[in-house]
């Protein structure tokens, strides 16, 4: 039997990527997305699109009150999505969010006894978001093997990251070679109902960028 999997599943580019190279790999997939009070559900309209596509064992949607702590631009609807780069971690990081989700898909592969987690973090071509890094993912790394039952009987607890090193242009053409249809995404900060890109928002100001360095054809959907 496969190993089975949890792939946090967002919509976006990334994570579409991430789950067509653990389906490569073998894994027996389980999906994960969160509705946690971002501006818009597209992305989770995308995300059920993908895990059906895919055919995941399970795609779990889980309901978050992010929105109740508000703090960035994505959940809370009084600060703007900047449309220019900004210095420093902008206003889009969502506090913690990384870490919640990841706590989440920790409790779900415990119960479904799988040592393995897909996160399509990148800390190449991304915002400066602290919970992209490296280093964030060791730490976690290590509080899932010191904190669930399966990590203190022995069972070794793994958080793949296999695009935390890449350009957004090499993980484009790593998804092409495995046949991913991006047009399906959305990765847009500021997205309509229909999924449309905004094309100026951080996400798809980077999201271009790698299409063009890629030379593959852009198949994102703008409104504007």
């Amino acid at each position: 039997m496969s190993k089975k999997a949890i792939i946090l599943l967002s919509g976006g580019l990334d994570s579409i990527t991430v789950l067509a190279l653990a389906k490569q790999q073998g894994f027996s997939c389980y999906a994960l997305s969160f509705n946690y009070g971002q501006r818009h559900n597209a992305e989770l309209n995308a995300a059920k699109k993908i895990a059906e596509h895919y055919q995941v064992l399970d795609h779990k949607i889980i309901d978050l009150g992010l929105a109740a702590i508000g703090g960035s631009a994505l959940t809370d609807e009084h600060i703007a999505v900047p449309n220019t780069p900004q210095e420093g971690i902008p206003v889009t990081y969502v506090p913690a969010r990384n870490t919640i989700f990841l706590s989440f898909a920790l409790g779900w592969a415990e119960v479904l006894h799988s040592d393995d987690i897909f996160i399509g973090v990148n800390a190449v071509d991304y915002s400066g978001y602290p919970d992209c890094r490296p280093e964030f993912i060791n730490a976690f790394q290590t509080l899932a093997n010191l904190a669930t039952k399966a990590g203190v009987e022995g069972e070794v607890i793994k958080i793949h990251t296999p695009l935390i090193h890449l350009t957004k242009a090499e993980i484009i053409q790593q998804g092409t070679a495995l046949g991913v249809d991006y047009k399906h995404t959305v990765s847009c900060y500021s997205a309509d109902k229909q999924g449309r890109a905004c094309r100026v928002c951080d996400a798809c100001r980077l999201r271009k960028i790698g299409f063009e360095h890629a030379r593959i054809d852009d198949p994102t959907r703008y409104f504007n």
